[in-house]
């Protein structure tokens, strides 16, 4: 080839490339940094032990961290902000509970259900009420005759929650309650036991060290079935007293709307195969929950979306308002 000729080609081929444009880099492998979980509330409750558990399951797993942000305020509002307001990019997780959820109840509500994608429920818990052993109430029938003759406290998490869902409820049967609300969980727990308040609503797992320790005792669940767990076999639920509430306890794992398919699949998988390991059915036991709580993706949904309309419903049948 002449040294024209070779100019030539040399040109043509440069001007090929430079058609082409830049190569484009390879994607980046999911996850290649970690991931955060944000928990809308303080340490030390059941949505922090449950962040805290499936995220050293799935680190093992992902080979990336799952460092905890607990983000507390406004039952659950302040977290939930934190989650609807960073990257639909699949590094920002959130655990989404049944109090939260009730919020959207309300009339105007801070975001709507398909602002999140729940990628699966890993956790169901009967709630109830609870007083401290010192009491004079022994059962629910007697708690109910003091409470249709004066005003009793009870401890909730927070106004519009399914804590003040299932109390403003009891009311339209004739129950008096002066509601007190406590963020703080561990102050939620104790304020029976300090005497500060008369009634506790709270979920079983919650409590468990001061239910195993024998400071305080469930009257009531609200669950569609008695739990087969020995501790509670006893103990009635709130369909044997004529009650149709129930709206029990759930804590599921959110993304943000708008989180590409592919990472969405990969995280409910994922999540899928921590609900059937060995430290996760442990998990459940010491929760005190029930062993059958995981529900997929697939029917996550719809299993919000049927916990939200009697939410809903229980609202409208009562005084509650606009709170």
């Amino acid at each position: 080839m002449s040294a024209a000729r070779r100019c030539l080609w040399i040109g043509a081929l440069l001007a090929a490339l430079a058609l082409a444009g830049p190569a484009a880099p390879a994607q980046a492998k999911y996850p290649d940094h970690p991931i955060d979980f944000i928990v809308p509330w303080g340490p030390g409750g059941g949505a922090d032990l449950l962040a805290r558990t499936a995220g050293k399951i799935m680190a093992h797993d992902l080979g990336v961290s799952f460092p905890v942000l607990n983000v507390p305020g406004a039952t659950g509002m302040v977290g939930m902000t934190k989650l609807l307001t960073s990257p639909a990019d699949g590094y920002t997780l959130a655990v989404l509970i049944g109090d939260t959820y009730a919020l959207l109840a309300r009339p105007r509500p801070a975001f709507n259900p398909n602002s999140v994608i729940p990628l699966a429920i890993m956790i169901q818990q009967p709630s109830g009420y609870w007083v401290s052993t010192k009491s004079p109430w022994k059962t629910w029938p007697e708690f109910v005759k003091s409470a249709k003759e004066r005003p009793l406290r009870v401890a909730i998490l927070g106004y519009g929650s399914a804590d003040d869902i299932t109390t403003s409820y009891l009311e339209t049967k004739g129950l008096e309650f002066t509601e007190i609300p406590y963020a703080k969980p561990v102050l939620r727990y104790t304020s029976i036991i300090g005497g500060h308040t008369d009634l506790l609503y709270e979920q079983t797992g919650d409590v468990r060290s001061y239910f195993d320790g024998g400071e305080i005792r469930p009257l009531i669940l609200f669950y569609p079935h008695r739990l087969s767990i020995p501790q509670f076999k006893d103990v009635p639920i709130g369909k044997e007293f004529g009650y149709t509430v129930d709206l029990p306890q759930f804590r599921a794992i959110v993304v943000r709307a708008g989180t590409p398919p592919a990472i969405v699949s990969l995280l409910s998988d994922e999540l899928a195969k921590v609900a059937q390991t060995a430290e996760w059915k442990t998990y459940l036991e010491s929760q005190y929950a029930d062993p059958d709580s995981f529900v997929p993706m697939d029917t996550a949904r719809q299993f919000m979306n049927a916990w939200l309309d009697q939410a809903k419903k229980y609202r409208a049948s009562t005084n509650m308002g606009a709170r």
